[in-house]
């Protein structure tokens, strides 16, 4: 809840001077591109840190003169930095938008890649220097090829110390033409596996310790210029994670369970029949005590743990492989420097057919926005995970799809 959140902050010195009600949020474990989650970030103008007047590019989405004024008042004291928890929506839709994208374009933008950021120019060149903020959650999954890509088995990983997991994100407002309402967004910044991962992905979501100075730099309005400094924040974790497989029903668009988070081997979960007490109750017993510990089994196995579903959820979850790659990447030795540098680019695929992008969070579909629908029904929800944001293929079985990423919000 947002107050708990609130609370961690706090308890590591890190102000929140704004965050919305309890009643207005609630936690879910089944968190996918799409939802409502809660962001933690500086208190500056739609248009960013830095101070001074909104970007003479920023049309179609940009506040309204008073709306302006309120908001420069606000940057009046910079000395005095305020910060705030707030809903955004995953999946970060760029200011100049002008008008609400598809479903799948916004998939195209729920990872950025660290590489990306080193570059000058790109789609997220205004978002890096004046717009960084901290997406909060408690762990995230990610999913294991087996049996050459047969097999896809979830895995949850977590903090060892149990402490919220702070990923480096960016965020940006938007408000499409004809209409006066503001939609903020995110993504999550990714960037090379730890040791202890690599076994499951090749990427990670950047992870900062709360309260630590790495992310109060990395929060900070005043540094509104991208630097080496910035960029060496974003590298695999070194802390302590905890990482275990989980049941495979959080793959299924809309459900929601706290046993989600629990080991698939652990005594706490009541489907596990053959966990280790039981095993070892048998090892211990005689025959007739080992018949009495089996019908224990049998009615332990036909517990079922409840599993809600959302009804306002009407997405179908669909096999799909793909990786993040379609983020923008950094700009290959060009033979034109200076245009080739102001594009945001597209790379073929990878390796990675990760099932499905979400994240155990704070979340507030109900406050901020009725789940996403993806506009085509036979196409259904692309199934990602929390590094993943790309269709596979190289750029000639892509056809249009290997179009620039910036082409899917000018239109």
């Amino acid at each position: 809840r947002a107050s708990f959140v609130r609370h961690q902050f706090q308890e590591h010195d890190m102000p929140v001077e704004d965050a919305p009600e309890d009643d207005d949020v609630r936690q879910t474990y089944n968190f996918a591109p799409g939802s409502h989650g809660l962001v933690y970030r500086a208190d500056v103008p739609d248009w960013g840190a830095g101070g001074g007047s909104r970007p003479s590019h920023q049309a179609a989405g940009s506040p309204a003169p008073e709306d302006q004024d309120e908001q420069e008042g606000d940057m009046e004291d910079p000395k005095e930095t305020k910060y705030k928890l707030q809903a955004m929506k995953w999946g970060l839709v760029p200011f100049w938008t002008k008008r609400s994208p598809d479903y799948g374009s916004v998939m195209r933008t729920i990872n950025a890649r660290d590489d990306s950021l080193a570059q000058s120019g790109g789609m997220w060149n205004t978002m890096k220097q004046k717009k960084r903020c901290i997406v909060v959650a408690q762990g995230f999954y990610e999913w294991l090829k087996k049996n050459g890509g047969k097999e896809k088995i979830p895995y949850f990983t977590k903090r060892k110390d149990g402490q919220l997991m702070c990923f480096a994100g960016l965020w940006d407002c938007v408000q499409y033409e004809g209409s006066d309402e503001k939609h903020y967004t995110y993504t999550i910044i990714t960037t090379d596996s730890n040791k202890q991962l690599s076994f499951l992905h090749d990427r990670m979501p950047v992870i900062l310790d709360n309260g630590s100075d790495s992310l109060r730099t990395w929060l900070d309005p005043k540094l509104s210029e991208w630097s080496k400094g910035l960029q060496s924040l974003l590298k695999p974790y070194v802390g302590e994670l905890e990482c275990y497989p989980v049941t495979k029903e959080v793959g299924k668009v809309g459900n929601n369970s706290p046993t989600f988070i629990v080991p698939v081997a652990s005594t706490e979960n009541k489907n596990n029949i053959a966990n280790f007490f039981f095993n070892a109750k048998k090892a211990a017993a005689g025959k007739e005590e080992t018949k009495a510990i089996e019908a224990e089994e049998t009615e332990v196995s036909q517990q079922k743990v409840h599993v809600e579903h959302d009804e306002r959820e009407q997405r179908s979850t669909v096999e799909h492989s793909s990786t993040e790659d379609n983020a923008p990447l950094p700009v290959p030795s060009p033979p034109s420097p200076t245009t080739e540098s102001k594009r945001a680019r597209d790379v073929d695929a990878k390796d990675d057919d990760m099932s499905r992008a979400k994240a155990v969070k704070i979340a507030d579909p109900s406050a901020c926005a009725t789940p996403a629908t993806s506009p085509d029904k036979k196409t259904g929800m692309k199934t990602r995970s929390s590094t993943s944001n790309v269709i596979r293929g190289s750029p000639a079985e892509l056809g249009d799809r290997s179009k620039r990423i910036t082409d899917f919000f000018n239109k």
